[in-house]
């Protein structure tokens, strides 16, 4: 396979992942204008989005399972439809029932995108090469969001309706499918190619199950704040989707140059140091107003940051024998642990209003105390992982040790 037939496959892949990171940070934008536009609470948007990361995991990894019998070609234009008929769907979705089922489509379109890419480039390219391409990759999903928040901030503010902002996901919908469209997939390296007999056996491990537990809270924390940004923050006196364009686009720096970082520090100590920043992260966006909410988001982004990529790498150089499909179940517990706390969060973000406005609270003053408040409950997700990643810590050095 050529050069140039590869590195269209890869601008493919950038495209396809940008899709998804608009259909996160687009879909976070327009929260209150459907529960404007439909008469929803927060528990309703709450199950909306739980659609975006249910649909994630369970394309994932049934995508992984079966990447090397049906190929990274079938995967993606499954991607396609799926995608395409989420947004579709969305727009004409005509009330509570309609964006449950769009969006649980996008969320597969997603998954489907995360199983085929990511091995699609590691058999397309070796070595130092494949590892660059890998981390440029994962740099467009917060790197799509920065785009895509600052687009749905500019057409909110130009008063253009939530559908014009819906289809602007089409756009590079449109473009993945172009570059993909006639091209030669490269075929799966022989010697990348484990049994599942392996995998499983690995799977089955103390450290494994460990990792997974951890990965359900770090997707939480990561994702969690971050989804919900326009209703929690939106009377903070700051513009709750420049703080996601400023956290995703420190997350787009970071990953890139942060392989230096993390070799010297290893994934155990940067996934402990991660967790310390992002309390501190979310604990200031609970308490603080103002140009002061940016502060918060840096502590928030200097946290998150490392948390998805070192959390499959850990999988992948810890724990290699589980093999692609254990890094696709690794991602995919953090998808599905996101989507189940989703309608918690917003039964939270509903209490707390009530809470707040039972002390006669109104308006303003009334969406900014309930969105600390729930920020405030928020923060107990990255503390217990600060106690894990402590355990993990000396787990990891005691079996250095005891290798030695």
């Amino acid at each position: 396979m050529s050069d140039k037939t590869n590195i269209r496959l890869f601008y493919a892949s950038c495209f396809a992942l940008i899709t998804t990171a608009f259909s996160f940070s687009i879909r976070a934008g327009i929260l209150p204008q459907l529960g404007e536009a439909f008469h929803l609470n927060a528990k309703q948007l709450g199950f909306i989005n739980q659609m975006w990361f249910i649909g994630f995991p369970i394309s994932m990894v049934i995508g992984g399972v079966f990447y090397r019998s049906i190929g990274p070609k079938r995967i993606m234009i499954f991607a396609f439809f799926a995608h395409t008929l989420g947004i579709l769907l969305t727009i004409y979705s005509g009330g509570y029932t309609g964006l449950l089922i769009s969006t649980l489509f996008i969320g597969i379109g997603n998954g489907c995108t995360e199983a085929a890419c990511n091995p699609m480039i590691a058999d397309g390219y070796s070595g130092k090469q494949m590892n660059t391409l890998l981390n440029r990759f994962h740099m467009w999903f917060p790197g799509g969001i920065v785009v895509g928040s600052l687009v749905s901030l500019l057409m909110t503010k130009m008063n253009l309706g939530w559908e014009a902002q819906i289809w602007i996901i089409l756009i590079p919908t449109i473009i993945y499918a172009y570059l993909f469209y006639g091209q030669v997939f490269p075929k799966p390296h022989s010697d990348k190619v484990t049994s599942l007999t392996a995998n499983l056996k690995a799977m089955a491990t103390p450290l494994f199950i460990f990792i997974a537990i951890c990965m359900s809270i770090t997707a939480i924390s990561e994702f969690g704040p971050q989804q919900w940004t326009s209703l929690l923050l939106s009377k903070s006196g700051a513009e709750p989707m420049v703080i996601l364009a400023l956290v995703t686009g420190l997350m787009a720096v970071g990953r890139y140059f942060g392989g230096e970082f993390v070799h010297k520090f290893d994934q155990t100590g940067v996934l402990l140091g991660s967790a310390v920043f992002t309390a501190i992260g979310i604990f200031l966006f609970s308490t603080q107003t103002g140009s002061m909410a940016y502060v918060a988001a840096i502590f928030f982004a200097m946290g998150v940051c490392y948390f998805w990529p070192n959390m499959i790498g850990f999988v992948a150089e810890k724990i290699p024998l589980s093999g692609a499909l254990g890094m696709s179940i690794v991602g995919g517990i953090g998808m599905f642990s996101t989507s189940i706390w989703q309608p918690i969060i917003g039964g939270w973000i509903d209490s707390a209003t009530e809470k707040a406005a039972a002390t006669g609270l109104e308006g303003d003053a009334l969406v900014l105390a309930a969105g600390q408040d729930t920020l405030r409950t928020m923060v107990i997700f990255p503390l217990i992982l600060i106690v894990l990643f402590t355990i993990l810590l000396f787990w990891m050095r005691s079996r250095t040790k005891a290798a030695q």
